[in-house]
């Protein structure tokens, strides 16, 4: 196996998949968290990442188009994040046990990006009326039904998991909506979307009873976002 290190803020963020693979996998790898603070507390204009700024002034993430997070292979970097969710995925046995079963574990991966894409189209309403009625709408309607609609594209087979054996489709289903300081901020309604989705709901309750995942989660440190 490789050796990996992962850089990236110290938040949960665009990498918080990547680590939850790592920790499902039991793979050790380099964890490296660039400090990230807010002169006002919110204010974006006022943010503070010194290691960020001084790598991107050298080069180090120019592969990676400035941005982070940013994974290294045996010293060959690697970024986008979702590049590096599928790269490990495959690498860390989480991509099925067939080449069918990696792309139906891509399908699925894709339905999150569906179900996220939507859900930024409401978060974006300016009105601020407008967007307190789509909210609600959104937890009570378009994610249940979102949910009802994965659900029904879940292969035949034995469970608990998804695709087989636990996947990066059981995992992003995960962190999108029962994962501690999931994708949503509205945790209860995340978790109540998917109670009437028997197989969704094994799964993801599969994945919370993993003894590894718990280790991570309740060393992982409390970060805003």
């Amino acid at each position: 196996m490789p050796n990996f290190k992962l850089t990236y803020f110290d938040i949960r963020g665009l990498a918080e998949n990547a680590r939850i693979f790592f920790a499902v996998a039991k793979q050790p790898y380099e964890d490296v968290r660039l400090s990230f603070s807010f002169g006002t507390p919110g204010d974006f204009s006022t943010i503070k990442r010194p290691e960020f700024d001084e790598m991107k002034a050298k080069g180090e993430l120019d592969i990676s188009l400035g941005k982070v997070p940013l994974l290294e292979v045996d010293g060959v970097k690697v970024g986008q994040s979702k590049a590096i969710e599928r790269f490990l995925s495959r690498e860390l046995g989480l991509a099925g046990s067939s080449p069918i079963e990696g792309a139906q574990v891509d399908q699925l991966g894709e339905t999150v990006r569906d179900i996220k894409d939507a859900y930024q189209k409401v978060r974006g309403l300016q009105d601020e009326e407008e967007k307190k009625k789509g909210m609600e709408k959104w937890f009570a309607e378009d994610l249940p039904n979102w949910c009802k609609l994965a659900e029904k594209s879940l292969p035949a087979g034995p469970g608990p998991f998804m695709v087989g054996k636990v996947s990066a489709a059981d995992l992003l289903f995960y962190t999108l909506l029962l994962a501690p300081g999931c994708f949503f901020d509205n945790t209860e309604g995340a978790k109540a979307a998917f109670q009437e989705c028997p197989k969704m709901k094994a799964a993801l309750e599969a994945v919370d009873a993993l003894p590894q995942l718990q280790e991570y989660l309740k060393a992982r440190k409390v970060t805003p976002f």
